[in-house]
């Protein structure tokens, strides 16, 4: 036997679904995973030639990539899934005909529940957005994610109620990023405004398809798994890799200072074994203060990590 076998290999790890992927599915999610692999891989090399302290960015994006290379390589073994009713038999159907469940694959969304935290912190962060502010958006990220699952989950028509919930959800970080956090990114000047508009456009845009490819695949069962695994793959790589690439080359003349953010930095140095002097700040939160517009000082909050 040649080939992609691992969906026969794991046919009996977990119950199966009457409607599931098929081999051509699982070459695309390998096929994604080592998209995701090499970027994860690309990223960290990327940091390599910044110091320490202007790594941030690219840790987090590396981290990003990570966790979807590891998801997709489950997605293709067929693994992390689990068989649910689908709500909508559709017997005239010729994508999924008469099948009485449907393969979901929970593993997107523990991926979707660490990654989607880190788009936001890469985006707010290039904004300057306090904590708070960065804090209850991610907040609202993470409630969006977990209705979209149980919804996923879900066989009756209760499963719409919580795709309005993740919709109010989405609703509320799309606030945040486009209303609260254009204009502080724009205010620290022409380049974190540049590099923030460009990619807050192309996460918004990208993420305003996944409440379609959720409604026609795991809530709707309208399009077979394969055709859900190429739309969500697509949305994947795009809201990840290309979004990264993005972010971290737009983020080559930007110093994290230009962005309120005060990073501890170890010198580390000598032989192997010598311990290294760090420099730190006093406290998690420092304050800089600025001249306002209007001559009087002005308080901005920088984040010390």
């Amino acid at each position: 036997m040649s080939g992609n076998q691992a969906l026969s290999t794991n046919y009996n790890v977990a119950p199966q679904a009457d409607l599931s992927i098929t081999d051509h599915a699982s070459d695309w999610y390998f096929a994604v995973c080592a998209i995701m692999t090499v970027s994860t891989l690309a990223f960290m090399a990327m940091s390599m030639g910044q110091p320490r302290g202007n790594r941030l960015f690219h840790y987090i994006t590396a981290g990003i990539t990570m966790v979807a290379a590891i998801a997709y390589f489950s997605m293709g073994a067929g693994l992390g899934q689990a068989p649910i009713n689908v709500e909508f038999p559709r017997p005239g159907s010729a994508q999924v005909g008469s099948a009485g469940s449907r393969e979901i694959f929970y593993v997107r969304y523990i991926d979707w529940f660490v990654t989607t935290p880190l788009l936001l912190l890469d985006l707010l962060l290039t904004a300057g957005l306090p904590t708070a502010t960065i804090l209850i958006t991610i907040l609202a990220d993470e409630v969006m994610i977990v209705t979209g699952l149980v919804g996923a989950l879900t066989s009756s028509s209760y499963k719409w109620g919580y795709f309005v919930f993740g919709m109010l959800a989405f609703f509320f970080v799309f606030y945040q990023v486009a209303i609260v956090g254009l204009p502080a990114a724009r205010a620290l000047g022409a380049q974190p405004g540049s590099v923030y508009l460009r990619c807050g456009v192309l996460t918004l845009g990208i993420w305003f398809l996944y409440p379609i490819a959720w409604g026609i695949s795991e809530g709707g069962n309208v399009i077979h798994p394969d055709s859900e695994a190429i739309f969500y793959g697509i949305l994947d790589v795009i809201a990840k890799p290309i979004f990264g690439f993005m972010l971290i080359l737009g983020h080559r003349n930007i110093a994290p200072a230009d962005l309120g953010l005060n990073l501890r930095e170890s010198a580390v140095g000598g032989a192997a074994g010598t311990t290294g002097t760090e420099k730190r700040s006093n406290g998690f939160f420092s304050r800089k203060h600025a001249t306002g517009t209007d001559g009087h000082a002005t308080t901005n909050t920088t984040t010390t990590v």
